[in-house]
């Protein structure tokens, strides 16, 4: 054997052992326990405190709202699909933001009112936050960064993105503002339907 086949052979065992020490890497990674939700507190709409981890075993939608949009009257479906799954493990949390068009421009205590008096909304309220941007909520960095929330990258694009949350407090996917809150996709991941 010469001094060329002795180190080929050599640079081969290399090559090999990397590729093994890197998918041996890559299983381990993939393989750890996904983050959750359940580590955020936030505020509600009238301030007191909500821990994520007192929705542990709940399927969670959360929906960032606004309450001058063209999609504001979502609203409605919103409010009926809390009212028709809530006593199944399930919720939905709003978080108003004024990060598109300026289309939430009031106070949390007007908001609440606007919720309230217009759309009959039960459903947890949590106080205007920033969904995107420099001063975005560091929940919805966890939302929209896989390397927090540990499955997938997004961005809010307009008022009433929905992320869908399991009962283990991993997210699962989100839903663009266009589609309805009660549509097929939210309402067969609710009822747990493929």
């Amino acid at each position: 054997m010469n001094c060329y086949t002795t180190m080929k052979t050599k640079n081969i065992l290399l090559i090999a052992t990397l590729m093994l020490f890197g998918f041996a890497f890559k299983f381990k990674k993939d393989n750890g326990p996904k983050p959750t939700i359940y580590g955020f507190k936030v505020k509600t709409i009238d301030g007191a405190e909500l821990d994520f981890a007192s929705l542990k075993g709940k399927k969670i939608l959360i929906v960032n709202t606004a309450s001058e949009c063209g999609l504001t009257p979502q609203y409605k479906q919103l409010q009926e699909v809390y009212e028709k799954y809530k006593n199944k493990n399930f919720t939905i949390i709003g978080f108003p933001a004024n990060n598109f068009g300026s289309q939430e421009p009031g106070s949390n205590s007007e908001i609440k009112s606007f919720c309230t008096k217009n759309y009959g909304v039960t459903f947890p309220m949590m106080e205007k936050v920033s969904v995107k941007g420099d001063d975005m909520f560091e929940l919805y960095k966890w939302l929209t960064q896989k390397e927090k929330n540990g499955v997938m990258n997004s961005s809010v694009k307009w008022n009433f993105q929905k992320y869908m949350i399991d009962e283990e407090g991993h997210l699962i996917d989100s839903v663009s503002p266009a589609r309805k809150p009660d549509c097929n996709k939210i309402v067969n991941w609710i009822e747990g339907k493929k």
